[in-house]
């Protein structure tokens, strides 16, 4: 076979030849160990967790080595893209404060190895098909649907291995003059791969998993549909070399077809990448672990996370602690640095499944939102509610100052206080401060002597100061307990619960229950002056018209 007539006869009319496009995309010039990844989702809907997983991975393997991390678009499948997928993509990105260094951005495509959309590089995976069959490594096939069927179902019955291959690549050794015929009747053809097996297991390395032992590839994939666009296969191979790509971060549910990827490599005698498989984030369901799931779990979908309020921030460290195994550690000795400085290291990933775990989600986040000053932890909810409760964002920015106070109760010092785990607790926590959504419950007051109860509320507002600090305002609230016959703490009642109606800390429930409306609130003294003196009293006599 005439292999370079073959080539010219399927592909006569290319622009260009893989010179061109090798030298138009040259070796990049970079320091020495400096990575570049890429992150090449399909804008088939919305960007989930995995890919988020993946994301971080890319950017910081990039980025720590002085080297770019890109973002290419891969939609060859035109029948289940979205309309609007490039931009959820770039949205969820964006979320997370990730720097794309080139690629597809929102302002438009940025470097010089694009374009960076599939659809529109056609011509160069069509210059590279046409160099494989003139290798010898690809060839037509005109089978049709009908007779594929046919050979599945034959394959089947025979117990063999599905797939075209050995006796059942009927169009693996047409003549010249054979294609030339189909073509001349219109037949329309795919590219597939010629598989050469050995009948040996290759050897593989993965930056994770070290040695992989896989079987070869045997069967001879579609490389070009008959519509002329390339299968994804194809297609990452040409982009990954022309694009210089070093390092390819990808699922574990890879590991499947990478004998078929460094074949193809292998054919064109290029460099093969390296290759990262990143372990499956798992669930647990029931007794068991399952993988996260688009259809059945809601926060699959990274949307959900910020739909809930959890900060990226949490996120990003929980994603972190889930790729990097020494992360957590880190962290707890490091709780004011970036998440940048951690030294992000591909020896500390983990090849098994990474459990995704919502109690730690919401540990790591309380951390985060501790660790927040008053006005970053204000920047970040008001961020939230602006997007997923307007209502809630218009009572709790219309007094910054007011805001800013609420957010500053328990924060700061060594073990600050860790109330909200996601920005979503945030309108049940603070509610009660704004006249809007203050509806307290007096039921608890009830436990307590009623006319002791109207004797704190009536006697307390002379009493209550503002400007009193935390020991000055308590010494008033033991005081008035004193005067009505309670101990002035816990110790001393339970030593003598006869001589006593209670304790202080009863007379500061009371009070807690009728301003807050609640048993559990922040820092009493607190709320008490950001209220003021006026909403104090006022809210007093409310509770004691109220029982």
């Amino acid at each position: 076979m005439d292999y370079q007539a073959l080539a010219d006869l399927l592909y006569p009319d290319l622009a260009h030849d893989c010179a061109y496009y090798e030298a138009l995309y040259p070796e990049r010039d970079l320091p020495e160990g400096a990575m570049v990844t890429r992150f090449a989702p399909s804008p088939t809907g919305y960007l989930h967790l995995g890919g988020v997983y993946q994301v971080m991975c890319d950017e910081r393997l990039a980025h720590r080595s002085g080297g770019v991390f890109m973002l290419r678009i891969e939609d060859t499948d035109s029948k289940r893209e979205l309309a609007d997928g490039v931009r959820v993509i770039l949205d969820g990105i964006e979320k997370f404060g990730i720097t794309i260094d080139e690629g597809v951005t929102r302002a438009g495509e940025k470097g010089a190895y694009g374009p960076y959309i599939q659809s529109e590089r056609r011509e160069i995976y069509r210059t590279f098909a046409k160099r494989l069959v003139a290798l010898g490594k690809a060839y037509p096939c005109f089978c049709s649907e009908e007779k594929l069927a046919a050979m599945r179902a034959e394959q089947e019955a025979n117990k063999e291995n599905p797939g075209y291959y050995g006796k059942y690549a009927a169009c693996r050794g047409l003549s010249l003059d054979e294609v030339r015929a189909h073509l001349e009747a219109g037949d329309s053809f795919v590219l597939r791969f010629r598989a050469e097996p050995t009948g040996t297991r290759p050897e593989f390395s993965d930056c994770v998993r070290g040695r992989i032992d896989v079987p070869e590839n045997d069967a001879d994939m579609v490389l070009m549909k008959s519509d002329g666009i390339p299968v994804y296969h194809f297609a990452h191979a040409v982009d990954d070399h022309l694009m210089r790509t070093t390092h390819v971060v990808r699922g574990e549910e890879w590991l499947a077809t990478l004998p078929l990827h460094v074949a193809l490599f292998d054919s064109f005698g290029w460099k093969r990448p390296r290759y990262i498989h990143t372990a499956t984030i798992m669930k647990q369901d029931g007794g068991g672990k399952r993988k996260l799931s688009k259809r059945k779990d809601p926060e699959a979908a990274v949307e959900y996370f910020f739909t809930e309020g959890y900060p990226k921030e949490a996120l990003i460290d929980y994603l972190l602690m889930l790729l990097n195994s020494n992360y957590e550690e880190w962290r707890d000795a490091n709780p004011s640095l970036s998440y940048e400085e951690f030294p992000y290291s591909v020896e500390k990933m983990s090849h098994s499944g990474a459990l995704f775990d919502f109690s730690k989600l919401n540990d790591v986040s309380k951390n985060v939102i501790s660790r927040m000053s008053a006005e970053e932890a204000f920047a970040s909810a008001s961020l939230w509610s602006r997007s997923y409760a307007p209502e809630w964002h218009a009572l709790f920015t219309k007094d910054p100052a007011k805001a800013l106070a609420i957010l500053s109760i328990g924060r700061g010092g060594e073990k600050p206080r860790k109330d909200l785990g996601a920005w979503k607790e945030l309108p049940a926590y603070a509610g009660f401060f704004f006249a809007e959504t203050f509806a307290p419950d007096y039921e608890p007051l009830r436990t307590f002597d009623a006319a002791d109860v109207r004797t704190v509320f009536a006697r307390y507002p002379s009493l209550y100061d503002p400007a009193d600090d935390q020991q000055t305002w308590f010494g008033r609230i033991k005081e008035l307990a004193a005067e009505m016959g309670y101990a002035p703490d816990t110790k001393t009642w339970k030593k003598n619960k006869e001589a006593y109606k209670g304790h202080a800390g009863d007379i500061s429930m009371m009070l807690r229950v009728a301003v807050t409306g609640r048993q559990n609130s922040p820092d009493l003294c607190e709320v008490m002056r950001i209220l003021g003196a006026e909403e104090v009293s006022a809210r007093l006599a409310r509770a004691a018209e109220a029982i």
